[in-house]
């Protein structure tokens, strides 16, 4: 029980990775609050969790709303005592992003994905963090995505917006480490099972089937497979437990090759 008694707070849990996080949280021992701007694939997740037996307690927020994000974890706080835990998943919709070219694509498309994953992730850190402080102790974590460090096409400002948060995830651990706050980002790619991929596809991969689109994929890494879910999870856990106690200020590659460091 990595996460036994820890408090989680899980922004974009109705996602695919923010629920496949959050069901190994909990299954970890975590009390995890999940949270989406929709509530229905929200509550699917809390159900799943409280089924196996676990605790888990679902609320409609919108992580772009700063009273929204404080409200709710003002709450978490006065029923579990404090968070110990806050892990951004929030997305944007690719089909929104994906698809045109950079010289023909206009300003309001080109920095949807910056501005909404940069005030996202700063909104739910920087409170968080203002609640860990007096604890002198938390973890703050968020997802990024293979083109933060690698150039890709047809993908408008996302690319931006990942290495945007991946400096973000810098900074922040700069100023709030010496408090006994870790903060630390995970970076995988190309999974098929997220809707993320799907889109991708349907927005890039013309006259490929989605089999030769999945072999594509796996022919980038160096085992000749994806990634699963599962695998992203549990490095959440890890890297959210105290035996990741020496890891803040990165990113952990979790491209399985695709990107080489």
């Amino acid at each position: 029980m990595m996460l036994k008694d820890k408090v989680a707070v899980i922004y974009g849990a109705g996602g695919a990775i923010g629920g496949a996080v959050a069901r190994a949280f909990a299954a970890e021992g975590a009390r995890v609050f999940l949270t989406g701007r929709l509530q229905a694939p929200v509550e699917a997740v809390t159900k799943e969790i409280v089924f196996d037996g676990g605790f888990a307690e679902a609320a409609e927020v919108d992580a772009l709303d700063e009273q929204a994000v404080d409200r709710h974890l003002r709450s978490v706080i006065d029923q579990a005592g404090r968070v110990d835990i806050s892990f951004n998943a929030v997305g944007v919709p690719d089909l929104e992003i994906l698809g045109v070219p950079l010289a023909e694509l206009d300003v309001e498309r080109f920095s949807l994905p910056i501005t909404t994953y940069m005030t996202s992730y700063f909104l739910t850190a920087r409170l968080a963090a203002r609640h860990m402080i007096p604890n002198k102790s938390g973890v703050i974590m968020t997802v990024t995505a293979l083109p933060a460090r690698m150039g890709s096409r047809l993908n408008g400002g996302y690319g931006p917006a990942q290495a945007a948060k991946e400096a973000l995830t810098r900074d922040l651990s700069a100023e709030l480490a010496p408090q006994g706050i870790r903060v630390v980002g995970l970076r995988p790619h190309g999974m098929p099972e997220t809707s993320t991929m799907r889109e991708a596809f349907e927005a890039k991969a013309a006259g490929m089937t989605w089999e030769q689109f999945e072999g594509y994929l796996a022919g980038t890494t160096h085992p000749r497979r994806v990634m699963t879910l599962d695998e992203v999870a549990n490095t959440a856990v890890f890297m959210a437990s105290d035996k990741a106690s020496g890891m803040t200020g990165t990113t952990v590659n979790l491209t399985m090759g695709s990107l080489d460091d």
